[in-house]
């Protein structure tokens, strides 16, 4: 019989390492024990934190005995797990932000509770973050089931820094904007099998955001005000990742990373109520003149 998993204490998660991971989830057991299982398969990054807030209508998704089985996993690797509950719901955006709050690692990585990540992911976009030292990298997550779904007018908006990530502001209806078009299906996949990139090599490109799996500098993430719009969004939302990585790539810049091991699971959203795009919102607000 599954044993009581102990939770873990805020204060004592709270130390200076160099990556918390952050995950998010809602009525997902199954999902978060495969994402929670691609944590505890990673390595070259020892000691990384994990935050798991459980936002299910239910018991917490981590109680269910193949989530428990990671979390004991990953702390028997030497991983901090702190496991929360965050409720009543108040948006994602505000749960992404507790989150957030959480943390005093120098990097968090926000990542999704239908993600797995295959071996070396985090040490890559460690590595890259550190040596890029912009604001953020992610990797685009790729949908398998896409893998015989080549789409070459996609790859066109694949275009890599060639030096380190510039500050960029980027808006909808400019061409950056339709750099997200290369995160859809497969995409990335088959951008990185032309490549034929030799091993344990990686290449920076240019993003207008990702979905999934991003690595954060905190402190930048943090200077560009994280996600406290919460409090100025209404709670049926989507987009509140888009809206703080705009306002990271204008400060400090941002890069997605190939070869990505992000894969997307596939399963259908429990984001069912998608009132308002939070990032049309916070450019609304920036982009509007104010008086003299």
């Amino acid at each position: 019989m599954n044993r009581p998993l102990d939770p873990g204490a805020p204060a004592e998660f709270r130390t200076d390492r160099l990556v918390d991971v952050l995950v998010p989830t809602r009525n997902r057991p199954a999902e978060l024990a495969v994402t929670l299982s691609g944590l505890a398969a990673q390595d070259g990054v020892p000691g990384f934190g994990v935050v798991v807030s459980d936002q299910s209508d239910g018991e917490p998704a981590y109680a269910h005995p193949a989530a428990a089985t990671m979390v004991r996993a990953l702390r028997h690797r030497g991983h901090p797990v702190l496991l929360t509950r965050r409720l009543p719901r108040r948006g994602l955006a505000e749960h992404r932000a507790y989150l957030l709050a959480a943390s005093t690692a120098r990097y968090v990585l926000s990542l999704d509770d239908d993600v797995w990540l295959e071996p070396g992911t985090l040490h890559r976009l460690v590595t890259a973050l550190g040596e890029l030292g912009c604001g953020f990298v992610g990797n685009g997550v790729h949908g398998l089931s896409y893998a015989d779904d080549v789409r070459p007018e996609s790859h066109g908006h694949y275009e890599e820094w060639t030096g380190p990530p510039t500050p960029e502001r980027i808006r909808p209806g400019t061409p950056e904007w339709n750099r997200a078009r290369i995160h859809s299906a497969a995409n990335l996949l088959h951008i990185t099998e032309q490549l034929a990139l030799p091993p344990g090599t990686w290449r920076a490109y240019k993003v207008s955001w990702i979905g999934g799996c991003v690595l954060y500098d905190r402190a930048k993430l943090v200077d560009a005000g994280g996600f406290d719009f919460w409090r100025r969004v209404q709670e049926k939302h989507q987009g509140e990742d888009v809206a703080a990585q705009l306002a990271v790539l204008a400060r400090d810049g941002g890069a997605g990373i190939l070869p990505s091991g992000a894969y997307h699971l596939e399963s259908p959203t429990t984001v069912t109520d998608r009132d308002v795009e939070a990032w049309e919102v916070v450019l609304a607000e920036e982009d509007t003149p104010q008086p003299a």
